[in-house]
């Protein structure tokens, strides 16, 4: 295990440059089987009875942003999953950002959680080095999948399979991003959304030289920014696709189903320059090297850039609501993809994951993994949170007095302002209720959620196609992390004009980055 570590650090390193069950709390691995070993069948023979899971008394969960923090009612959260689970529960929650930091030190230490939520290119190393319990047998005998496949989940869930084998459990649809734009600033600046590159550019120049947020002065806002040139997790591309268009910076399956790495493709010379040329003329924020997805929502709130690619659904309504709590114009126009683009990413979803040191993990699945969704208070538990917290069907009015003012009726469901950001509602807990898998009784979803938030999602789904889920292999954990630092390099050399094209190239190669994505296409490629 050692000698897994080292490699799981590398892996770490992979996505975080791109970017225990120890307790002996959890329970026996034995189980009690309360019908005394035999059941009785039809044809009045005995048979081996199925032996009843032990309810794990104490768990350790190691969770992100995804889930409550403290500011944002946490405790209120887990008192209540404690009681509806009748399980205690130990939560570790790294800041957002530096989560995968975290969890690699983690790993690393050996003092591992029970659970972990981990992103597609962390879980698919993981489940590789062992770290991972193999959820299969337990799933394929599980409620959960029945109630899932009746809602017509079976997809998602075949695409988090690693070679056949389950090692982790989505909670909701991957879900992706799309392009919103200001309508404010499209009005104020006479252009309509645009459809193609040349119309996507031509908005950008409009941003950025002239006065779209009408202050009276011309190019004190920029068009565009993100969360990094790459993304710190699959799909990579998400946040910046007008610029990245057909290319991939990472590895792929191709239609004949073998495996390549986009990096070395001419399409992503391509996306390079078109980064390159719009840093050059100002277009896109220059802090977005650095920018943290939280910097870059903030940015966009004090209308400091008008073009923000960010999660469909939801966040469509927080971006709205927190426009107007900062005194701006909210309207936006969710775009469908330029036709360079011609489908957003569906990513493959985040999965909550039982380590592989835990002591009771078929307990860990049935009572908590599996309550999650439930279709019944559990699972609106984690879709809506804490009734008087997060939500209330109490007759009330919210932010009253102010242009944000909202009355609720006796009866009428609703969110509550959010403790962290004022004058703002809560909208979801960590299952976003149009990407649920499993059908929940009595939700809510058809009369509070509002209409941006279904536009954007149904935009979403009508123009997405899912990322691949690259499996990793012992050549990738060795030579990915130091490949993908490589990589990143050269993308912000390139794009902040500090290296040619050529010159990065010429550099990748020197520095052994086409020797090692050849070596790890090769094993891509042999499995």
């Amino acid at each position: 295990m050692k000698k897994k570590v080292v490699s799981l650090l590398l892996v770490a390193t992979m996505v975080a440059s791109m970017v225990g069950c120890g307790s002996d709390k959890t329970g026996s691995t034995d189980t009690t089987n309360n019908n005394e070993g035999t059941v009785s069948t039809e044809s009045g023979d005995t048979a081996e009875a199925e032996p009843e899971v032990e309810k794990p008394e104490e768990i350790t969960i190691m969770v992100d942003g995804t889930v409550f923090t403290q500011e944002n009612g946490q405790d209120e959260f887990i008192a209540k999953l404690e009681e509806l689970t009748g399980i205690k529960i130990n939560v570790i929650q790294p800041d957002h950002d530096a989560y995968y930091d975290v969890v690699g030190q983690t790993i690393a230490s050996g003092d591992w959680p029970d659970v972990m939520i981990l992103s597609s290119t962390y879980y698919a190393g993981y489940a590789a080095e062992g770290v991972l319990w193999d959820m299969t047998e337990a799933y394929e005998n599980s409620d959960l999948k029945a109630r899932q496949d009746a809602y017509g989940s079976t997809g998602v869930i075949d695409g988090v399979k690693i070679d056949g084998s389950l090692y982790g459990m989505p909670a909701a649809r991957g879900n992706g991003c799309v392009t919103y734009v200001k309508k404010a600033w499209l009005d104020n600046c006479g252009l309509t959304a645009p459809t193609n590159y040349e119309e996507y550019v031509a908005m950008l120049d409009a941003f950025t030289t002239g006065d779209p947020d009408g202050d009276g002065v011309n190019g004190n806002t920029y068009g565009v920014s993100a969360a990094g040139f790459v993304g710190s997790e699959a799909p990579f591309i998400n946040y910046l696709p007008e610029f990245y268009q057909d290319a991939n910076p990472s590895f792929y399956q191709a239609e004949d189903g073998t495996w390549k790495d986009g990096f070395a493709e001419d399409s992503m010379k391509e996306a390079l320059q078109r980064m390159a040329d719009a840093y050059a003329a100002g277009y896109i924020d220059p802090t977005t090297l650095t920018n943290a997805t939280s910097d870059c929502r903030n940015k966009f709130y004090d209308d400091s850039f008008g073009v923000f690619t960010y999660w469909a659904g939801t966040w469509a309504t927080n971006l709205k609501t927190n426009l107007e709590a900062n005194e701006k114009d909210g309207e936006l126009v969710a775009l469908e993809p330029i036709a360079e683009v011609g489908s957003y990413l569906d990513r493959i979803p985040p999965v909550w994951c039982i380590t592989s040191a835990c002591e009771n993990p078929e307990g860990v699945f049935k009572y908590f993994i599996e309550s999650m969704q439930d279709g019944g208070e559990t699972q609106f538990l984690w879709t809506y949170g804490v009734e008087g917290v997060h939500w209330s069907t109490a007759a009330e009015t919210l932010f009253e007095g102010t242009d944000n003012e909202k009355v609720y009726a006796d009866g009428e469901f609703h969110g509550l302002e959010n403790r962290e950001k004022e004058g703002t509602q809560y909208t979801k807990a960590h299952i976003d209720p149009m990407l649920a898998l499993v059908e929940l009784a009595d939700d809510p979803k058809d009369t509070s959620l509002a209409p941006e938030a279904k536009e954007s999602a149904q935009l979403f789904n009508d123009n997405c196609v899912t990322a691949d889920l690259v499996p990793s292999t012992d050549v990738m954990a060795e030579y990915n992390g130091e490949l993908t630092t490589l990589k990143n390099t050269l993308i912000a050399n390139v794009v902040m004009g500090e290296l040619t094209i050529d010159e990065a190239y010429a550099k990748y190669e020197a520095d052994h980055g086409a020797e090692w994505s050849q070596m790890i296409v090769d094993s891509l490629n042999a499995q």
